[in-house]
């Protein structure tokens, strides 16, 4: 570690970030051919049966660094021959065929590869080459980091496939720098941040075109997307864009087929808006066969009388009122102002015959938990407080004090006695004027001081969801829903199940579900009568709080669990507001099904996420459903798909919206068939493969071990990354490691699952596993490649123009990120760490006073001068202070459904610092391995899978055996300790 000052008052220094010092050698064209005949199909679980053994790993996986031949990183073999694509009109009119070098088309030509690149983290800005369809565009200025909106789609369109780096690729199938016979480098391993920083630096001045791209853009990182008829990736991504032709083909590969549904993802600046479209009386047109809604992909023939559809290729005959001529090509003359017909998503109203009941706004109900732990704690104003910002955040900031008091006096406006012991039945507040919301803003006020005297411990919570859900019945609605304390009184009372004697055995799978028949009913009514539940809950002495149970309502009815686990007001109240603010006000609908659809030879295999499904092949339920949810969807093969065609899919979801209009969202996602291996290599989606996988483990912590989970998820990394190696690079040294194109960091995210909460070895407490089993199962892509593997920032290295708008481009100029190992961490230094759920502030004890002045302000000088509660930077005038609150309001637009707000972590001091350690997932942590061990290891199995000696014993997939965390130990060692 160097010695060097990291901050001087005079100057701000500005490290070398040895991480992302390196150009990013991610290039090459990976190849091979089809398996022999008799290849296995695929399983349509991703884990071995129960008692099937895997790989031992016990000991010694450290040691093999030397004992490896190599590990290339550089991808496959020389690329495939150019095949033309010789099936006309066959894309629904879209023109995607393409020339020479430029991008494949469905089907096609090959796509031109890119490499993100970024070289020592200089900021790489590409214009757009004369010409170029997205030429001329204006960018928007100020700190938007997108794209204005861009030109109308025009079927000729054709972009050139981009080059997101500019700079000379290793060629394929050599050993990548850094690399080398018998050792391994870790600076110049897979890096997940450089991945990042250089697409998110490339989309800085391009656009994602849907049909004209089609390998999808980091989940972590904003982009606009241009719909051309083939959804965006924020709403849809599939695990592969080329899909095998058999079932065979793809169990070679032990590669998911699925796709990952976000129907209501918000939109970025600079996108077009979903088109909403009526139809009137007679709905918008479907498949008589199949169901399908209008696409484009589907074709009319007979003069425009006939429409094919693309699911099950049956010709409808076309509605008298939908009717419109074909022109001598075959396409409708009213193509272009027919939305459905060339956008990807689009929604349609729909008429009475979808409704169930009569669609309503979205009717809200706040169940507050009044009970002596939620007001000694401070948890009962906080959640008033929330709820007050949330609902009238603005108007109570500009609210005239005398005014109010002027309102308190007003008769008509008194707050009702309705919350007395001794009242024989229940009071209801009728409010005379709903535009006025001051009767409420008093109520909230005051509910805190109306308990203040409550010496009832145990709340009783169950009979209260069951008298909201008997309210919401007729009308459907949103829950928000506090508690503090386990429920232990009254009917459906819960006791501690969380003993240490069930960790580490087969019955802990139990913990982490509900065995109470009367929440499992409850939570059933919920879904039926179309209401989403949201709970925030706060262990204030980090208690036990049976999320499995609670939680169940929310995640079966398609709400969500919001946990502050060690809860203290001074520093979770903003947080707490922040997420009471967001879930009220990000799009939410409710009373919804959902319906996936996909092309002849496939079938849905299974679904993943929090929904009801009453039986297998039943259409999805959900009581509400929000921007942040996302639904995972495996496939499996029901005959053989023609290479000739394309596959084609379409998730329906029917809700109400939150105005009270009954809508279908359609989502239409289409990828190419193949008989080519490389192809189908090629266009990975790397984030969707993590995410299915993530999901499927997830639901089996109910059904299996944790030790057999975690063995599973290694087997099956290894049987991915052997499959590419048997299949698609053949030709090199089978010393060499050799990872997918598009999937070379897919042993690093395969690592951090390992080493999540849900899966760690170890002591965890249930309430944790299963708060992060169900996000594991609902979250987002972004969401979980956050979580997965944090972002982190020096703050003591910024440069001077870094965290502020670019002079030129207008575009914030964003710092690059590091890798999470303590071997990044230098001495005297402050890093911003974020996983989407908490944001550190890491200080090392020997931090510059001057830096800490900067940051915080006078007097404090010292890391003990601080606040230890602090959630929040102070506005200050310093160059520092402004670069950090930017950065901050930077990533607060790129994350999930958790509020970010700052934790401090001063090493040493907080407990936050262990958090920090347990962050840093490239190290050995947890029981787990670190990056370059796991790599080690994986090359180990990958080996003996070739070489037919890969025995797989029943045994944990990563036993290293128990010792100190390592990642704080090498905190520690900065200092000596």
């Amino acid at each position: 570690m160097s010695n060097y000052n990291p901050y001087q008052q005079s100057s701000y220094q500005q490290s070398q970030f040895p991480p992302n010092g390196t150009p990013n050698q991610y290039a090459g064209t990976p190849q091979g051919g089809y398996p022999h005949p008799g290849t296995s199909q695929q399983d349509q679980s991703y884990f071995p049966q129960q008692g099937q053994p895997g790989i031992s790993n016990d000991g010694g996986v450290g040691q093999l660094a030397g004992q490896m031949g190599g590990m290339a990183l550089g991808g496959g073999d020389t690329a495939a021959p150019y095949r033309p694509n010789k099936k006309k009109n066959r894309h629904a009119y879209h023109n995607l065929e393409q020339p020479t070098g430029q991008s494949q088309a469905f089907g096609g030509a090959p796509q031109s590869q890119f490499g993100y690149g970024a070289q020592d983290n200089q900021q790489h800005q590409q214009q757009f080459a004369p010409g170029h369809p997205y030429a001329g565009q204006q960018v928007t200025q100020a700190m938007n980091q997108f794209p204005a909106p861009s030109a109308p789609f025009s079927p000729g369109l054709q972009a050139p496939s981009p080059s997101l780096g500019g700079q000379v690729q290793p060629q394929p199938g050599t050993v990548a720098p850094g690399v080398s016979q018998g050792n391994v480098d870790p600076d110049q391993i897979p890096s997940i941040p450089r991945v990042r920083d250089a697409a998110a630096q490339y989309y800085l001045d391009h656009i994602y075109p849907t049909m004209e791209q089609h390998l999808p853009p980091p989940a972590a990182i904003p982009y606009v997307a241009h719909d051309q008829g083939n959804s965006s990736p924020k709403y849809a991504r599939l695990t592969l864009n080329n899909i095998p032709s058999t079932a065979e083909a793809l169990a070679s590969t032990a590669l998911p087929l699925g796709i990952i549904l976000q129907p209501l993802a918000p939109s970025q600046d600079g996108e077009q808006p979903i088109p909403v479209l009526d139809f009137g009386d007679i709905g918008p047109p479907r498949c008589r066969r199949c169901r399908t809604y209008i696409n484009p992909f589907m074709i009319f023939r007979a003069g425009g009388n006939k429409l094919v559809c693309n699911m099950c290729t049956f010709p409808n005959d076309v509605p008298p009122d939908y009717f419109a001529p074909t022109d001598p090509s075959g396409v409708r003359v009213d193509r272009a102002q027919r939305p459905e017909l060339t956008t990807g998503t689009v929604e349609f109203t729909v008429p009475k015959e979808y409704w169930a009941k009569e669609p309503v706004g979205l009717h809200w109900l706040f169940l507050i938990d009044v009970g002596q732990e939620a007001i000694s704690r401070g948890f009962l104003q906080a959640f008033c407080e929330g709820i007050l910002q949330a609902l009238y955040g603005d108007e109570l900031n500009n609210e005239d004090d005398e005014q109010r008091e002027g309102e308190k006096s007003e008769p008509q406006r008194r707050l009702p006695v309705g919350a007395k012991a001794k009242l024989e039945q229940a009071q209801m507040l009728v409010m005379p004027d709903l535009e006025d919301p001051s009767i409420i803003i008093s109520l909230l006020r005051k509910l805190p001081n109306l308990f203040s005297h409550n010496r009832v411990p145990e709340p009783a919570l169950l009979p209260a969801l069951k008298a909201v859900q008997a309210a919401l019945a007729t009308t459907g609605g949103k829950i928000t829903c506090s508690i503090s304390a386990l429920p232990t009184h009254g009917p459906g009372r819960l006791f501690l199940r969380d003993k240490n004697d069930l960790h580490g055995i087969e019955t802990e799978r139990k913990l982490f579900q509900t065995e109470h028949a009367d929440w499992r009913k409850v939570a059933g009514k919920m879904v039926e009568s179309g209401i989403g539940v949201d709970f925030f809950m706060a262990a204030a002495s980090g208690g036990y709080m049976d999320i499995a149970t609670i939680g169940h309502v929310s995640a079966l009815s398609g709400g969500e669990t919001y946990f502050y686990p060690t809860f203290t007001v001074p520093r979770d109240m903003q947080k707490l507001t922040k997420e009471l603010e967001h879930s009220v006000t990000r799009e939410t609908g409710y009373q919804a099904l959902m319906k996936v659809r996909c092309s002849n030879g496939l079938q849905v295999s299974s679904y993943h996420g929090n929904f009801l499904q009453n039986s297998l092949g039943a259409d999805l339920e959900l009581g509400s459903i929000d921007a942040d949810k996302a639904v995972g969807v495996i496939f499996s093969y029901d005959g053989k798909l023609d290479s000739k065609l394309d596959a084609h899919f379409q998730c329906a979801l029917l809700y109400t919206t939150a105005a009270g209009e009954r809508r279908v969202r359609c989502t239409n996602t289409v990828a190419s068939v193949g008989e080519n291996i490389h192809e189908v290599m090629r266009l990975i989606d790397q984030d969707a493969v993590v995410s299915i996988i993530a999901r499927e483990a997830a639901t089996r912590m109910t059904e299996r071990t944790l030790k057999e989970i975690r063995n599973a998820m290694t087997e099956k990394t290894i049987d991915i990354l052997a499959g590419y190696r048997r299949l698609a690079s053949s030709s090199h040294p089978p010393g060499q490691l050799v990872l997918p194109e598009n999937l070379k960091e897919f042993a690093m995210y395969s690592l951090c699952l390992l080493k999540s909460r849900a899966f760690k070895a170890g002591h965890e407490p249930s309430d944790r596993r299963t708060y992060s089993m169900r996000l594991l199962k609902s979250a987002s892509p972004l969401e979980l490649s956050l979580f997965l593997y944090p972002r982190i920032v020096p703050l003591h290295a910024l440069p001077d123009n870094s965290c502020f708008p670019d002079a030129e481009t207008g575009h914030l100029v964003v710092p690059p990120s590091i890798r999470a190992s303590f071997g990044r961490i230098e001495e005297g230094g402050a890093y911003l760490v974020d996983d989407g759920q908490i944001c550190l502030l890491w200080l090392h004890e020997r931090l510059s006073p001057n830096f800490i002045e900067d940051l915080f302000g006078a007097p404090h000088a010292d890391l003990n001068s601080l606040d230890p509660h602090l959630s929040a930077l102070p506005v200050l005038e310093t160059h520092l202070n402004a670069q950090v609150r930017n950065l901050i309001a930077y990533w607060s637009s790129l994350r999930g459904s958790k509020a970010l707000t700052l934790q401090l972590a001063r090493q040493g001091l907080d407990g936050a610092d262990f958090e920090f350690a347990r962050l840093l997932v490239e190290d050995r942590n947890s029981e787990a391995q670190s990056y370059v061990d796991w790599l080690v290891h994986l090359h180990r199995g990958i080996q003996l899978e070739l070489s037919g000696q890969r025995s797989k014993a029943e045994g944990e997939g990563m036993g290293i055996g128990a010792g100190l965390d390592s990642a704080m130990a090498g905190l520690n060692n900065l200092m000596g300790r």
